[in-house]
């Protein structure tokens, strides 16, 4: 299990990588809002695409990345099992035993994540490109191993 730290560090350390992958970050590209547990969904800033992760109990549990056009996908999508093909609550729902959770419907399981989960969200200023990030989120997949990333059968 990886867990979060220090998130000043982490974007450190994700500022090496892209030093060492040659691209250009300005100091102020990156950002990030920590919203612990009980927290509310807001909607993606403008000029802004988003890397989150939602973590319980220490464990990361998702990372998912938007570009400045997807704000539902930023905002509810994981918060609906119905919304979209592959979301948080729909993950929740069908092994929840995983997280210590149990007796969670598809009709209450996003009031339970806002209640149980913290997120946060890592933003990149419109300069960066979709490069830059699929890197982040690559990056912090590597670095927190989600338990609820790809599909099982590449596990």
């Amino acid at each position: 299990m990886r867990t979060l730290g220090d998130l000043n560090a982490l974007l450190n350390d994700f500022r090496k990588v892209t030093a060492i992958a040659k691209v250009s970050l300005s100091p102020d590209a990156l950002s990030f809002k920590s919203l612990p547990a009980p927290h509310t969904s807001f909607n993606l800033p403008n000029g802004k695409s988003a890397v989150y992760v939602f973590i319980r109990n220490g464990v990361c549990l998702k990372v998912g990345k938007v570009g400045p056009k997807s704000n539902a996908r930023f905002n509810s999508q994981h918060y609906n099992p119905s919304s979209s093909n592959s979301n948080l609550a729909k993950s929740i729902v069908a092994r929840q035993g995983e997280i210590g959770a149990s007796g969670l419907t598809e009709s209450d399981v996003g009031d339970w994540i806002k209640n149980n989960v913290d997120r946060v969200n890592f933003f990149l200023n419109d300069e960066c490109d979709i490069f830059i990030l699929g890197l982040l989120e690559s990056f912090l997949q590597c670095r927190l191993q989600p338990i609820f990333e790809g599909f099982e059968s590449q596990r």
